[in-house]
Parts: C-alpha cells; sequence; structure tokens
C-alpha cells in the first residue's frame, strides 16, 4: 500500500483534532486507523483557528502516529471548516416590475442574487466586518411575495412588485484561510475542503432522505450547529450557542466537580447504572444515575429548548425529523425534551451513530459513536467529490475562485464578482402619464432587452451548471426608451371646415396644457394636465370662439340646436346673440313674404332681422354637399349669404 493509495482526513474540532486514514477497495472505504489528540490550551474557539502554530502543533502530533502505525508518511490531507464559522441571514428585497410582463425564470433568479448580495452587506455590517470576504455556500427562498401578498411560484404571474424572503448562509474566507495555514505548517498539502455539516450529512442523511425536510443538529462541546434540508439539498445552516459543555458545568456546580471529574461523570451517565467521582474536597461518592439525571434535568432541557428554538428560526416550522450527532448528542433524556420542544413524536428524533454509515468498514468499535460521524464523513465526502476544493472560472475576464460545496451555476460566479442583478433585466422605458380632458391617459415605454449571458460563448441562463476553467461572459440589460408623447398624437381629425356667416372657415382645436397654450408640436410630460377642445358638438361651438354659451342661440344646418348635435364637416352654423329678458315669455315673431323659385314663401323668425342662409331652412338643398356651382339671385342679382331680405323679395337658388 502506497500514499497515493490513502486517504487522510483531519477534523480540526474546539477540544480535539481526530485523524483517520482509510482506503477504497472498489466503493467501500476501509478504515485502517485513527488518532485523537487534545489541544492542550484553547487554541481553538467556536470552531475557528485562533493560534495557527499551537493547532498545527495538534495536527502535527496527529499526522506523525498515523505514519508510524502505517510505516507512510502522509502528504496529502482533507479538511472540513466548522459549521459554526457560517453566517446566516435572512432578508426581504423587493422590486418594482412591469405589471403588463410575465415574470420569467431570469427575473426569479436576479432578485435572487440580489436578496444574497443584499444578506451578505447585512452580515458585513452588523460584524463591522467591511474588511472580510465571504463564500456564499448555500441559500434558499422561504417566501416569495406578489404586490404584497405571499404566492407558491411568481413565475407566470404579472404584478407590480415582485418580492421574496431569502435565507443565505456565507463562509469567511479569513476561516479557510486559517485552515490553510494550520496545514501548510503541519507539512501537508490540502487534498480537498468542505464544510463538517455537510460532511455529516453525506454519511448520515443520503440523498433520497433530503427531499424531507430534516435537520441534522451536531452537538458538541461549545456549540450546537444545525443544517437543514429539502427538494434534495442542504438549504440552511444554524448554530445553537450551547452544547455539552452546559451540561458539564452543571453537574460541576451540583456536585462540587473540577470540569475534567464533571465531563466524566457526564459521560458515564449514559453509560452505568451508578457512578462514582470524587468531588474537589477528595471525598468519593456513588450515586444511581437516575438521581444524578434529576440533577441536570433542567440544563439539558434548556439545551432542548435553544437548539429547538434556531431549528424553528432557520426552518421556519418544525422539520419532519430531527437526526442528533456529536459527542454531546448522547446526552440522556434530550432526544425526549427536543421531541417535545419541536412538538414531534418522539420516534422522528433520534441519535445516529457510526454504525449507520453506508459502505464504511469500521475495524475499531471506538469509531461507532456518534462523535465520529463528522470525521468519517470528511474522509468519505472527499472521496465522493474525488475534486478540489474550489473551482476556478472567469466572469467577464475576471479570474474568480468559487467555494465548491454544492452545485455551482452562473449565478454564483456573478454574486461572487458583485455583478449588480438589476443589470440583468432590461427595464422598460418610463411611462407618461397625464390627463386629456380630464380623463387619465397613459403611454408605456418600450420593452428593455434583458442581459445577454455567455457560458464558454454559448447562451446560457443564470441556473446553468459551471465546472472548472469555464468562461463566463455577460453583456448587461439594456432600458427601454421612455415614452414620447405630443399633442400631434391626439389631433387626428380634430379640424372642421363650416359654414358660418357665409363664409367658409376652418376650425382647429383649442389646446392647453396645464392652463398654457399648447401647439401640435408640444411635447406632453408625466403629469400634465391636457385640453383639447374640438368642434364636434354644437355646444363646443362657444368655448372655441370664446362667447358665452348662455347668451347665443345655434343653429346648425338651418335647424336650432342643441350642446349634443354633431357638427359634421361643412356644416353651416348660425347663431345670434339673445337680448331682453330670455327667462321668460317669449320674443315677438319677425315675419316676412317672399318668392322663392317663385312660389309664395312665409317666413318667421325672432331675429330682427332675417338675410339670405335663413331661406336654407325652408329648401331641400346642402351647400356643404356640392352639387357643381350654387347659383343664388336676389331680386335678379347675384347675392351673398348675409344679404337682408325684405317683404316681396324674389330669391332663386340652384346648382
Amino acid at each position: 500500500m502506497t500514499e497515493q493509495d490513502l486517504l487522510f482526513s483531519l477534523d480540526i474540532g474546539t477540544r480535539t483534532v481526530v485523524g483517520i486514514v482509510g482506503c477504497h477497495d472498489g466503493e467501500k472505504f476501509i478504515i485502517h486507523g485513527f488518532e485523537v489528540e487534545e489541544h492542550k490550551e484553547r487554541a481553538m474557539y467556536d470552531g475557528q483557528v485562533h493560534d495557527i502554530e499551537r493547532v498545527a502543533g495538534a495536527v502535527k502530533k496527529v499526522k506523525e502516529r498515523l505514519e508510524s502505525k502505517l510505516g507512510l508518511e502522509l502528504k496529502r490531507v482533507a479538511i472540513a471548516a466548522a459549521g459554526r464559522s457560517l453566517k446566516t441571514c435572512k432578508v426581504i428585497v423587493e422590486r418594482d416590475i412591469d405589471p403588463t410582463a410575465e415574470i420569467d425564470k431570469e427575473l426569479i433568479g436576479s432578485l435572487e442574487i440580489e436578496g444574497i448580495q443584499l444578506a451578505q452587506k447585512e452580515i458585513e455590517s452588523m460584524r463591522h466586518e467591511e474588511d472580510l470576504s465571504y463564500y456564499c455556500v448555500g441559500y434558499a427562498v422561504v417566501n416569495y411575495f406578489l404586490n404584497g401578498s405571499v404566492i407558491g411560484n411568481p413565475e407566470g404571474h404579472k404584478g407590480k412588485k415582485l418580492g421574496m424572503e431569502v435565507l443565505s448562509t456565507f463562509l469567511p474566507r479569513v476561516v479557510v484561510d486559517s485552515l490553510y495555514a494550520v496545514v501548510s505548517r503541519a507539512e501537508l498539502e490540502v487534498a480537498s475542503l468542505t464544510l463538517e455539516p455537510i460532511a455529516a450529512m453525506n454519511v448520515s442523511i443520503h440523498n433520497n432522505l433530503r427531499l424531507l425536510n430534516i435537520a441534522l443538529v451536531d452537538i458538541g462541546a461549545g456549540t450546537s450547529d444545525i443544517a437543514l434540508t429539502k427538494n434534495g439539498t442542504v438549504f440552511a445552516f444554524a448554530m445553537a450557542p450551547v452544547a455539552g459543555d452546559e451540561i458539564t458545568e452543571k453537574l460541576a456546580e451540583s456536585y462540587l466537580l473540577d470540569f475534567d471529574q464533571a465531563e466524566k461523570v457526564k459521560i458515564s451517565l449514559c453509560r452505568k447504572q451508578s457512578v462514582k467521582y470524587k468531588d474537589i474536597m477528595g471525598i468519593t461518592y456513588e450515586r444511581p444515575t437516575e438521581e444524578i439525571l434529576k440533577s441536570v434535568e433542567p440544563a439539558v432541557k434548556m439545551l432542548a429548548e435553544e437548539i429547538g428554538r434556531r431549528i424553528i428560526e432557520y426552518n421556519g416550522k418544525a422539520p419532519s425529523a430531527v437526526f442528533l450527532i456529536g459527542g454531546g448528542s448522547q446526552i440522556p433524556m434530550l432526544p425526549e425534551l427536543l421531541a417535545q420542544e419541536l412538538q414531534l413524536p418522539i420516534e422522528r428524533v433520534g441519535v445516529r451513530k457510526a454504525d449507520i454509515i453506508r459502505d464504511v468498514e469500521i475495524k475499531n468499535k471506538k469509531l461507532s459513536g456518534p462523535e465520529f460521524i463528522t470525521p468519517i464523513g470528511i474522509a468519505v465526502t472527499a472521496y465522493l467529490n474525488r475534486q478540489k476544493d474550489f473551482l476556478h472560472i472567469t466572469v467577464n475576464d475576471i479570474n474568480v475562485k468559487l467555494f465548491n460545496s454544492k452545485s455551482l451555476t452562473v449565478a454564483d460566479g456573478l454574486i461572487l464578482v458583485g455583478f449588480n442583478p438589476r443589470r440583468l433585466i432590461g427595464r422598460r422605458g418610463n411611462s407618461v402619464t397625464f390627463t386629456l380632458n380630464g380623463r387619465t391617459e397613459t403611454v408605456k415605454g418600450d420593452t428593455g432587452e434583458p442581459a445577454q449571458i455567455l457560458l464558454n460563448g454559448a447562451k446560457a441562463g443564470l441556473d446553468k451548471a459551471v465546472f472548472a476553467g469555464d468562461r463566463i461572459q455577460v453583456e448587461p440589460a439594456v432600458d427601454g426608451k421612455p415614452a414620447e408623447v405630443y399633442i400631434r398624437d391626439y389631433l387626428a381629425g380634430a379640424g372642421k371646415t363650416i359654414f358660418i356667416d357665409g363664409k367658409q372657415k376652418t376650425v382647429e382645436p383649442v389646446v392647453t396644457v396645464n392652463g398654457a397654450s399648447a401647439g401640435p408640436d408640444t411635447r406632453i410630460s408625466d403629469g400634465d394636465e391636457v385640453v383639447i377642445r374640438s368642434l364636434e358638438r354644437a355646444g363646443d361651438f362657444a368655448g372655441i370662439f370664446d362667447l358665452d354659451p348662455e347668451r347665443i342661440e345655434l343653429f346648425v344646418n338651418g335647424k336650432k340646436a342643441s350642446p349634443d348635435t354633431p357638427v359634421q364637416n361643412g356644416a353651416i352654423i348660425a347663431y345670434e346673440v339673445k337680448t331682453g329678458n330670455t327667462g321668460t315669455g317669449s320674443s315677438a315673431q319677425n315675419e316676412v313674404g317672399i318668392f322663392l323659385n317663385g312660389k309664395p314663401l312665409r317666413m318667421r323668425s325672432e331675429k330682427k332681422q332675417l338675410i339670405f342662409v335663413d331661406v336654407f331652412n325652408y329648401i331641400d338643398i346642402n351647400p356643404s354637399i356640392t352639387k357643381g356651382n350654387i347659383k343664388m339671385l336676389l331680386n335678379g342679382n347675384k347675392a351673398g349669404y348675409t344679404d337682408v331680405i325684405s317683404e316681396g323679395d324674389r330669391i332663386e337658388i340652384s346648382w
């Protein structure tokens, strides 16, 4: 057997360093040896390296002892970042959208990217870590919102505002850098890097179970790390700042023990019916396990409550099941109290031991406890991935290093280079909304063009998978042009040619914008009040010619008109100004006897004086409909429309 045949993994924990060496025989991983080394001083805090030299010293001891057992030099090692190093943040992000366009995957994807970037900024703001950078190792959309209401899937819908609640998890790069520094000082090279919760998940919760909503809780000494699955993936990580030390401290307080003695008593509680111990006074006792458990039950209950609260906070509800691993998972009563806290049946909360790991041959019984799930998982995960811990790609010619903790996509590359997600979707140009004669009009701008995404030269979407060496090029979206609206767009057919006082006249519409006179080339702006007065009905006449509608009488084609009488092109319009008391009674009629085309005719009118155009009220001829040249004679002479008619006049009208 050579060093190339072996796989060396390290679990660098808060209190201990665990090293495992094994090899694969077909699909089975065979463990050939393991070593455990405790940190002599507090070189690690909550899973993060604080003293690189001391941690590297512990790693080197584990490495050397394994080399001595195997008779081989170990050069490469698989490691994992602690789940308690992860930063999780939940944010709500919203965007105004085009209400006329259907919501598509690209719009949803760009808003997800915006949510992840917002979460990262919030973490930096809360922790004052502006100089730190992060790898996004997982995210999930908790809720979608359309126009402020929750919706299951917005794709295909229309609305004015799209929002989502995004839960994102990040790994600080400083954690990765410190782990690499430790490994380098121990004269080793990193073969692969994963996350401890993912490593534990890979061997304790198989892929077919991840379709379910499951919580995996790794209970260590100082913290309890939580990983949550659903829909086939690990979507969120959380951390409860309590763990096994809470029980140890309660035992030390209750029975006057130093910390190491209290730790031994805690470990014995799940193995023996009675426990012997010596307190700090040197007195030896032996008490029933049941009695000791009663004294620590409040501490165990507090631990269960805090873990349950964190699960609910990040999962939104109780999961389908909870799996407990890690040394602290063996604390008696914990599964029952956690099930009670989450209101789950007791059989839905259980401790997972190493013997449930498939395709792993464990020759030493010491490795069968739940505390060895994660160390074994790191080794198995390194073999399953069989690839580097980072993917190197380029985004718009920028070299990018993606942490290979999940299936990576084009979106992950854009997130890491800080690409503005709003430049992925072309916005519609600004609309113009105004009032026209009292009614609201809206003219929309042009639709925008979406971003062009190329992956290795081929068109791709945000969810397209990426691999080492891939090249991503993004041409930003182009916004649509804003709407341009002019008065002339609303003047079609508004002009009229009429006859008034016997003369042909072209009546153009009267236009005002915000009370000021305007012409055809005046541009309409958002919020304008536009009034266009055109001669469509008799009632429009007074406004156009600046007459008092209460003091005039209108006649259209010789007939008395109401305000709603239509005015067609070429109409004959006459009016007279009312005089005297028009409120009651009637004025005296003027009566004239004439001869029209040789026949006698009595003409009656309230007008003081009749004129030639009044004759058209008594004859079936419409001068607006031409059938040649109209002939008008008054007493044998050529007549005009406004010539006065007197008693006995002879009038001839013909085409």
